[in-house]
């Protein structure tokens, strides 16, 4: 099952400020550079208030290259991969390829479009809090960018992920209507074990959903976009047709290709399934083997 912790540095406030725990394993846990980096970007996430200005961070040159590097690898990648629905938004939100756009950039491109904005996370947001906000088409979005040792590997969610995989995928309207209806069924659920069933159909759908178009397997879910590897990689995964009991209780490895897909068989099919599922979502609803 999903567990959302597993998938940032915890971050912490004390006396001696905001400090953003990496793993062992991480690309940037010996870089005293990065870490204060990513120390005070998420110290001004931590400070901002709703209503306010989104912090704008300034960039590194380096941090830049990044971005390049990535979404220049991404973008031939979507090319061959992604699904239509997905390249039609992301041509329609125009995302800038040679540096990080900033949070309020993304927002004033995806209002018109979908109406989400994005606002600063410095790290892990609650599972109730994350997707409840999607009922106000708000977006809890990270700013600091991956370690430039490994511009094409990232452990934890960045704003490579959070922006040209989310964002993206959310320049759909069709897509942005599901989410809407994940914040709306938050609002209705009071056991947690609904919530982690939410948050694993979620998963496997707009974090790790396929679609096939004329006979090929296309991507949609933001994890796959956002992921050189992991879009390398899907097309050898065992797909398996959408089934919501089996997709919220699955049981998965988050740190290796996910080697289950569900695929569906069009956009259509995940409106009416995943999004209707969402949109008639109770506590009830979830099968007694997710208690």
């Amino acid at each position: 099952m999903f567990e959302e912790a597993q998938l940032y540095s915890p971050v912490t406030k004390g006396a001696d400020g905001v400090t953003v725990h990496l793993s062992d394993e991480h690309p940037g846990v010996h870089d005293p550079e990065y870490r204060a980096r990513r120390n005070a970007i998420a110290a001004l996430a931590l400070d901002h208030r709703p209503g306010e200005p989104l912090p704008r961070i300034g960039y590194t040159d380096e941090e830049h290259e990044v971005w390049r590097i990535v979404s220049a690898e991404l973008a031939r990648k979507h090319a061959r991969y992604a699904a239509t629905e997905v390249l039609v938004g992301a041509h329609r939100l125009g995302l800038p390829s040679d540096r990080i756009p900033q949070l309020d950039e993304v927002s004033a491109a995806l209002a018109p479009l979908s109406g989400f904005r994005y606002v600063p996370a410095a790290g892990l947001v609650p599972l109730r809090e994350f997707f409840g906000s999607f009922a106000d088409r708000i977006f809890h979005s990270t700013q600091y960018i991956r370690h430039h040792s490994a511009p094409l590997y990232t452990p934890e969610p960045d704003a490579i992920h959070e922006i040209i995989g989310h964002a993206n995928q959310l320049a759909s309207p069709r897509f942005a209507a599901i989410y809407a209806e994940v914040g709306a069924a938050v609002a209705r659920l009071r056991t947690e074990a609904a919530l982690h069933f939410l948050a694993n159909v979620f998963w496997f759908s707009l974090e790790f959903g396929v679609v096939r178009e004329h006979g090929e397997v296309r991507c949609y879910g933001a994890g796959l976009l956002s992921s050189y590897g992991e879009i390398g990689e899907f097309r050898h995964a065992e797909l398996r047709p959408l089934h919501i009991a089996e997709m919220g209780t699955a049981v998965y490895d988050i740190t290796h290709y996910q080697p289950v897909l569900y695929c569906a068989e069009s956009i259509a099919e995940i409106e009416d399934v995943v999004g209707g599922f969402f949109a008639a979502m109770t506590d009830d609803s979830i099968p007694a083997a997710a208690h």
